[in-house]
């Protein structure tokens, strides 16, 4: 077999399928593999017409189709079967070829694949693929990380079949090294959870308390995506409202069972948040609630618990109404990328990545699932002031904030006296007024940490730690 192929693909199901198709699309002479070998050839059956597939039915006959430096993308399930395939595949290889992992991998398996192949002179680029299947074929956001020189015969490749920012620009950028894409991706899943969770519980309050129909509610939300929540979530969410089931009549939201699922990457996310020391309360919340949801028996024995039943309102209420649900859904989106950022910005620091926040947020302007309008705002704040300590620092989104705070917290009394959970919003509320809080109850609990264990406390007026005697002279001791 000649070394024709300027790049590979193994694992083709229906992500590994279309990034191969991707890269031939786009003029790459591509190898094909898979551990079935009858996917590879319905593959090349199928979409040859695209571009130029070399199909291999061994790791061998894969290996040696590519040109060097060799060029294998992984797209099969994280965990034991991304190691099963490093396993096969890197004594084929030679110092200088690269494997890179397009799947969701946890960034720390991550770290460990590329320590392990650096010692065998094999570049390792874990990187964030964003966009689903669509995105994989007509072009994702794009977040590699491993080594600088890895990317330099790479990046240009990733760039051409990324997805375009509306100024043009690729949806890629070098993260970051060892696991930096990995965890750039893992966030962005993270941010995610928040958003759709945030919509969702926008809806509910629209359609519980405004009293409006799904059909009514997608008006709505396309309405919202003419202007600064135009985002690629809510164009969808307007059409998932608009449907209408075929086999019932009903609105589809209405056939759907009420219980989310999750492939993991949020409950990382925060897992993650918990040992950097950062907090994620809005993505944690996002998490949380696809896991209540899915205790059905739960809910069940608690439908009959006392609380208020929700009573629509007129329509002119409903109307304004309306108009403080998306203030309060835009104010808590800010919050949601606040924290993710956050926990970037951590992470970079702990592991000594050096991530560039602003070109983060940049490639996130297109083929990803949060791809936003607002991020050319967060990417233009993250360059005029690289070190910013929070979004909510930034002039302009601190103004819209406050233009935003009075709705936002009337809505989430609504929700309160109507019975109706939005604990997004309050999870997004919360945070932002314990930021802005001169004093936190944190004092009180320092205090009852001392008494019970003897775990000391710094005070407001002299340098070192203490701790209080808890007897009847209270005496203090420096510790």
């Amino acid at each position: 077999m000649s070394t024709s192929a300027q790049i590979g693909v193994t694992g083709l199901a229906v992500m590994g399928r279309n990034l191969a198709r991707n890269f031939a699309r786009n003029g790459y002479t591509v190898a094909v593999h898979n551990r079935t070998a009858t996917r590879t050839r319905e593959l090349v059956a199928e979409f040859g017409h695209e571009g130029d597939f070399v199909a291999a039915e061994t790791a061998k006959e894969f290996v040696a189709a590519l040109e060097r430096p060799r060029r294998l993308v992984i797209m099969v399930k994280a965990g034991d079967p991304t190691d099963a395939v490093i396993q096969e595949f890197a004594p084929l290889l030679e110092p200088g070829d690269m494997i890179i992992d397009g799947g969701n991998a946890h960034f720390a398996d991550t770290r460990r694949r590329e320590r392990e192949l650096r010692e065998q002179g094999i570049h390792f680029v874990g990187t964030g693929i964003s966009g689903g299947e669509e995105g994989a074929l007509h072009g994702p956001s794009i977040m590699p990380g491993g080594s600088k020189e890895s990317y330099e015969p790479l990046g240009p490749m990733l760039e051409k079949i990324s997805a375009k920012a509306q100024d043009g620009a690729p949806c890629v950028t070098h993260v970051g090294p060892d696991g930096a894409g990995h965890f750039v991706k893992m966030v962005h899943n993270g941010i995610e959870y928040a958003d759709m969770q945030l919509i969702g519980e926008a809806y509910q309050l629209l359609r519980d308390v405004a009293g409006y129909s799904p059909a009514r509610i997608a008006d709505i939300f396309r309405t919202w995506n003419t202007g600064r929540l135009d985002s690629y979530l809510i164009e969808i969410t307007a059409e998932v409202l608009s449907h209408v089931d075929a086999a019932t009549g009903k609105p589809f939201v209405d056939v759907v069972v009420d219980q989310a699922e999750q492939k993991g990457t949020g409950r990382w996310t925060v897992q993650i948040a918990l040992d950097l020391g950062v907090p994620v309360s809005g993505i944690a919340e996002a998490v949380f609630a696809r896991s209540l949801s899915g205790h059905a028996a739960l809910r069940e024995a608690s439908r009959g618990l006392a609380g208020p039943k929700p009573a629509a309102l007129d329509e002119a209420e409903a109307a304004v109404f309306a108009d403080r649900v998306e203030q309060a859904l835009y104010a808590s989106k800010i919050v949601s990328y606040t924290q993710g950022f956050h926990e970037i910005a951590a992470g970079s620091a702990e592991y000594g990545w050096d991530i560039d926040l602003g070109a983060v947020s940049a490639i996130w302007r297109g083929g990803c699932i949060i791809r936003a309008a607002f991020l050319d705002r967060i990417r233009a704040a993250y360059d005029a002031r690289p070190d910013l300590p929070s979004l909510l620092s930034d002039e302009t989104f601190a103004r819209e904030i406050a233009a935003a705070q009075d709705d936002w917290r009337e809505v989430l009394v609504a929700a309160t006296r109507q019975g109706v959970a939005a604990p997004g919003f309050a999870a997004a509320l919360a945070y932002y007024d314990a930021l802005r809080a001169e004093r936190l109850p944190a004092a009180l609990t320092q205090g009852q940490r001392d008494f019970f264990g003897a775990h000391t406390y710094r005070r407001v007026d002299r340098d070192g730690s203490f701790h209080t005697l808890w007897g009847g002279d209270r005496s203090e001791a420096s510790a």
